[in-house]
């Protein structure tokens, strides 16, 4: 399955936030002013599910570890509204559990690759991602179950300046992330 725009649209972050919920794809976002939808597979909710999982767990273990989410609309300027797969708030960056979208960008965001979407994951999600400050970002290549990372070397980094590209028998961590560890063989588990 391909992502495709719908019917070429482009449109605002204002009025893709303004469109009514159940109406249309389920699953779509803003990408540089174009509706893109994807459906993900079963081995992107896979290596999603482990990821949440994961950091779920992570968080729990000790206060001020801050918030994990799956999908939530992320208002990043006004051509851009991405739902990354997984995403970190830290403790100093919190989402109210009454917020309402958009919601604020994460700290790390993660997208799961999927065949429909992985132009847009290493283009231009990266690049809006990379001009609005975002800390860290995980692009998830499931067929290659391999992870590629983008952080910055410090806070006021003005892009990513260093780069990952972690294979099987690694294992995903970040100083954004104190003890927090996943074996890459435990994210692409299936079973």
């Amino acid at each position: 399955m391909t992502a495709v725009p719908v019917a070429q649209q482009h449109m605002t972050a204002d009025e893709f936030l303004a469109q009514p919920l159940g109406e249309g794809p389920r699953w779509q976002e803003l990408v540089e002013g174009e509706v893109v939808v994807n459906e993900p597979t079963a081995r992107h909710n896979l290596a999603q599910g482990n990821l949440f999982a994961a950091l779920h767990t992570w968080t729990r273990i000790r206060a001020g570890r801050g918030q994990v989410f799956i999908p939530l609309d992320v208002r990043l300027d006004d051509l851009n509204v991405f739902a990354p797969d997984t995403s970190w708030y830290s403790a100093s960056n919190p989402v109210e559990s009454d917020a309402q979208p958009p919601y604020p960008r994460p700290d790390l965001a993660i997208e799961v690759r999927s065949p429909s979407t992985w132009r847009y994951d290493v283009g231009a999600k990266k690049g809006a991602y990379e001009r609005h400050g975002l800390p860290e970002l995980w692009l998830v290549d499931t067929p290659a179950q391999g992870v590629l990372v983008f952080r910055r070397s410090e806070p006021g980094a003005h892009e990513f300046d260093l780069a990952l590209e972690l294979a099987r028998g690694d294992a995903l961590a970040s100083p954004l992330l104190p003890d927090f560890s996943l074996a890459l063989t435990e994210l692409f588990e299936t079973g």
